[in-house]
């Protein structure tokens, strides 16, 4: 228990409640007095020694059950809860189930007998789902959604609907009908809560294993997926700061560049006809503000990273010719205006708060495409395209023409991902087949990794 306990503190502190020792201590010594038997006195005594600011408590009480229990694990009922239906009528919902689509269809015949997802099971679908990017429970409900979706759950309701006005056609009696849906539904909400229990605690156990303390308040390497509020709050100070540096460099680049570099090779060629004296310097053309597309994915779990994208952006628009800015869920919205009209904290939110985070609707393709039929006009030779996204497409169609066309179009594409190129390819992500179509993609999963890719940008 003493080993949990730890764990415990540990998630705690990645969660952002500042946790000492001292208070630590204090919890194992308030255990030895009161025993860990009476559960909600062991809940009590963990609040009181460990959490001193009552803003953190949502925190503790979000992370006690992960690491001390639910209570009774949810279990999908075995297939006798439908023993009020004659053998006839279970034949007719097997033969019924049978003619479902392949997803739906495996999943109403696990619901109909009572088969539990197992450990191994849950496993793969967190993993093809991107649970190994994500450090926070912020982002928890969109692995939910995502292993939901790969069960076939998000399309339980409407399947079972469906399934059940056919049971009826075939003339089966309400009682049965009803009987269907009560174990069905319930089965469902087990599953659901599989899910989410396995979720839950396999994010809490990553936020313990991660906790560093050796990066203390270094927020620029912490993943933006363990952010918590009170640090994204902080980081937003940073990117300030960070651009303010980053617009330094710039403009030493551009002062340096301003009568062009000497050509070696030009000025040789050119002064032969002078056996070399005089000489006459030749230069190379001066460096030329970048023109910029940005096409943000500002879905859940993409939100950090574009946010910080679109402020790091905005603070350095005097080092740019001229950026034109969209973002996308399920559409694309050309936020141009938006960010131009006032300051970056207030721009960036409203564009944000204008176009409501998401779980399972992203559209990649869509807005890709979207973008060539209405704004292709914005790229020319001189104009880089960055697209700032995870490449997870929903199982939607990745439009990779659009990518392509867009690409012929440009100076360059560029991509920025959270994910790392173990991910590409699991789950509904299309990166594998983005990727090559792509000048550069830059892993960017910290806003260290993000200021020295947009640096890089600006220095070519």
């Amino acid at each position: 228990m003493h080993e949990r306990i730890v764990a415990f503190v540990k998630a705690l502190r990645a969660a952002g409640v500042r946790v000492s020792l001292a208070e630590s201590l204090d919890s194992f010594n308030a255990l030895e007095q009161l025993g860990i038997t009476d559960r909600q006195l062991f809940h009590d005594a963990l609040l009181a020694t460990l959490v001193k600011d009552a803003t953190n408590q949502a925190q503790f009480e979000e992370l006690f059950p992960l690491f001390f229990g639910h209570g009774d694990a949810p279990m999908i009922s075995e297939a006798n809860g439908l023993s009020g239906l004659d053998s006839e009528e279970l034949q007719q919902l097997r033969q019924e189930i049978a003619q479902l689509r392949e997803r739906i269809r495996e999943l109403m015949q696990r619901l109909m007998d009572g088969q539990n997802l197992t450990p191994e099971e849950l496993a793969g679908l967190a993993r093809s789902s991107g649970i190994n990017h994500i450090q926070s429970l912020n982002q928890r409900r969109w692995v939910e959604r995502r292993m939901e979706q790969q069960m076939g759950l998000t399309e339980f309701k409407q399947s079972l609907e469906d399934l059940l006005k056919q049971l009826e056609a075939d003339g089966m009696d309400a009682a049965a009908l009803a009987e269907i849906m009560q174990q069905m539904q319930g089965n469902a909400q087990a599953m659901r809560d599989q899910i989410s229990q396995f979720v839950g605690s396999g994010l809490a156990e990553r936020m313990s294993d991660d906790y560093n303390p050796q990066y203390g308040d270094d927020l620029q390497h912490r993943p933006f997926g363990s952010l918590s509020d009170a640090d994204i709050q902080r980081m937003r100070q940073e990117v300030r700061r960070l651009a303010a540096l980053l617009r330094s460099r710039a403009s030493l680049r551009q002062k340096r560049d301003k009568a062009g570099q000497i050509d070696i090779k030009r000025t040789m060629r050119n002064n032969m006809r002078y056996d070399g004296v005089p000489m006459k310097l030749e230069h190379r053309k001066k460096q030329q503000k970048p023109k910029l597309v940005i096409i943000c994915d500002i879905s859940t779990s993409m939100r950090p990273v574009a946010e910080f994208m679109l402020r790091m952006i905005y603070e350095l628009q005097d080092q740019v010719s001229k950026t034109h800015s969209f973002a996308f869920i399920a559409n694309l919205h050309d936020i141009t205006d938006q960010l131009n009209d006032s300051r970056a904290d207030i721009s960036v939110n409203d564009v944000l708060e204008s176009i409501p985070p998401g779980y399972y609707n992203t559209d990649l393709g869509r807005s890709l495409d979207t973008f060539l039929h209405s704004y292709l006009d914005t790229v020319d030779w001189r104009t880089t395209v960055i697209i700032v996204g995870d490449g997870r497409n929903n199982f939607n169609n990745p439009r990779l023409e659009s990518l392509q066309t867009i690409r012929r179009h440009a100076k360059r594409l560029i991509w920025f991902t959270p994910e790392d190129t173990y991910q590409w390819g699991t789950g509904d992500s299309d990166m594998q087949l983005y990727a090559p179509l792509c000048d550069r993609v830059h892993l960017v999963t910290n806003l260290a990794e993000l200021t020295s890719a947009v640096d890089r940008l600006l220095a070519n």
